[in-house]
């Protein structure tokens, strides 16, 4: 009996060697390589853009993929030189925190220099918001945008499109930011108002001697800048 187990085990143990050598033959797995990182997804196309003032030089970034629309018609007035000679004409700061709110230059509608109105783009539709130092465009009714825009202080993302709310809510058109230049806006915000200038809500909001704008100009060399987080 104890001949026979001795067989049996010396059997079993033989009849597991192929299967040993043929592990053995076996290469060593290696680890999958890792997966390379995913690429970054590429930054909107934007354009920079240069206002100079008397107060100073304000550096603008335009969103020409997110907002084209409205990129492409603060563009065209830049580029027909319409906004050469033109103010930052009045100035909105919030009750009680006179060191936020916005100011506003343009073309004043000036009938020689206006362009026809765009067609508007809600925030909604372009993911801006109207946060520290957005440039939005002044309108009436959607669609009447043409030369005269602004620039905010502190968030006003109550400027945004909100399809909640009763009547008009598709807000202001936002197309940019300023990249360079906030102390010029914030110079021209707290700028002395006319106590009489200016008609109905406006009465009070005009400057009582306007910033020039002397220029407006795309810029041939862009500064790089820092991508903005993303807007929620």
């Amino acid at each position: 009996m104890t001949i026979h187990r001795l067989a049996l085990g010396a059997l079993l143990c033989l009849s597991a060697l192929p299967a040993l050598a043929q592990e053995a033959a076996q290469p060593a797995m290696t680890p999958a390589p890792a997966a390379p990182p995913a690429a970054a997804a590429p930054r909107p196309a934007t354009v920079q853009v240069s206002i100079l003032t008397s107060e100073g030089p304000i550096l603008l970034e335009l969103e020409k993929e997110r907002a084209p629309i409205t990129t492409n018609n603060f563009l065209r007035y830049a580029d027909t030189k319409r906004f050469d000679n033109t103010t930052f004409y009045r100035a909105v700061a919030v009750p009680n925190a006179p060191e936020l709110g916005l100011v506003q230059g343009g073309i004043k509608f000036d009938p020689k220099k206006v362009l026809p109105g765009i067609a508007h783009e809600p925030t909604t539709k372009t993911g801006l918001k109207h946060v520290d130092g957005t440039i939005s465009m002044g309108r009436n009714a959607p669609g009447t945008a043409a030369g005269d825009f602004f620039i905010v202080v502190g968030d006003m993302t109550y400027m945004d499109a909100n399809p909640s709310a009763p009547g008009d809510n598709l807000g202001y058109a936002a197309f940019g930011h300023v990249v360079e230049g906030m102390d010029v806006v914030k110079k021209i915000l707290a700028a002395p108002r006319s106590p009489t200038l200016g008609e109905g809500v406006m009465k009070g909001q005009m400057l009582a001697a306007p910033i020039k704008i002397i220029s407006v100009r795309r810029v041939a060399a862009p500064k790089p800048t820092v991508a903005k987080p993303a807007q929620p």
